[in-house]
């Protein structure tokens, strides 16, 4: 059966580096509190209930297309669409297709900048193929106006982002949200990770001003992964009850285990998609 997202894609490492997918997390939650469709988010309260969580289902979402086999990957793709549908029945309105076009292209962008923040420069054909996989994930939901190059992506997410984002009463809240959840230490962490990862655009709108403490701090990880310290780091950096989610994210370990015990019960899919009714 065909792989979704080929074995040797570049693809498969960002969504299967735990380090990079924290960084994408940054950068996804500093521009999600700033777009005008934020309040879709708020709908169902899960959110501003339990952010992080949020941020890890999206993650295992993500995980279980870029590692599964073309089936099961289009039949996740198609759950996810079905999901969005219930929320906007429940809300008697449709989410914005450009909206949605805007968290591809936060998956596209985050993912390209994480990896190459906390790895290695990628080559114009690896950021196209990344690109290649997300437009398909869109093209499957129905999405419209989707660029067809990454060229043509690359203009209309800078338009995107002169046009959808503005900092009003719900960024506010849920930064507030995240620092509630993390705690001071580890809210302030969070902010310097985001100014390194963010376009100018974000940054911009959230007052973010120098990210020196965040290169600092980058510096001091990146050493700690050469000692073999990052386990320790991290588990030190993020709240206990994640610690073993954060750690499935290596190598798709949720997508593979998923592969292995085959379909997920009925319990867990209504567990996954009432977490997920929060985007």
């Amino acid at each position: 059966m065909n792989d979704f997202v080929d074995k040797q894609s570049i693809v498969r490492k960002i969504w299967g580096n735990s380090d990079v997918i924290l960084f994408i997390f940054a950068g996804s939650a500093a521009e999600f509190a700033l777009n005008k469709a934020v309040d879709w988010l708020y709908f169902t309260g899960k959110i501003p209930s339990d952010p992080l969580g949020r941020l890890f289902s999206t993650v295992r979402y993500a995980q279980m297309i870029v590692f599964a086999d073309r089936e099961s990957a289009i039949k996740t793709i198609d759950q996810i669409s079905s999901i969005h549908q219930g929320v906007e029945q429940s809300r008697g309105a449709r989410i914005p297709d450009w909206a949605y076009r805007d968290v591809l292209y936060m998956l596209i962008d985050y993912a390209v900048v994480a990896y190459e923040l906390l790895e290695r420069k990628l080559s114009l054909e690896e950021k196209k193929e990344v690109f290649n996989v997300f437009s398909e994930v869109g093209l499957r939901m129905g999405l419209k106006d989707l660029p067809e190059d990454y060229t043509a992506w690359q203009q209309s997410r800078e338009a995107h982002l002169r046009a959808d984002l503005l900092n009003g009463h719900y960024t506010a809240d849920l930064f507030q949200q995240y620092k509630k959840h993390l705690g001071t230490t580890r809210y302030r962490i969070l902010l310097e990770c985001q100014k390194l990862v963010v376009p100018a655009r974000v940054s911009e709108l959230l007052y973010f001003g120098s990210s020196a403490k965040g290169k600092i701090l980058l510096n001091l990880y990146l050493l700690s992964r050469k000692l073999k310290a990052d386990g320790l780091v991290k588990n030190i950096l993020l709240p206990a009850e994640y610690s073993e989610q954060i750690h499935a994210l290596n190598n798709g370990a949720l997508a593979k285990a998923k592969a292995k015990t085959g379909n997920i019960s009925h319990a867990r899919v209504y567990h996954a998609n009432k977490k997920l009714q929060g985007m």
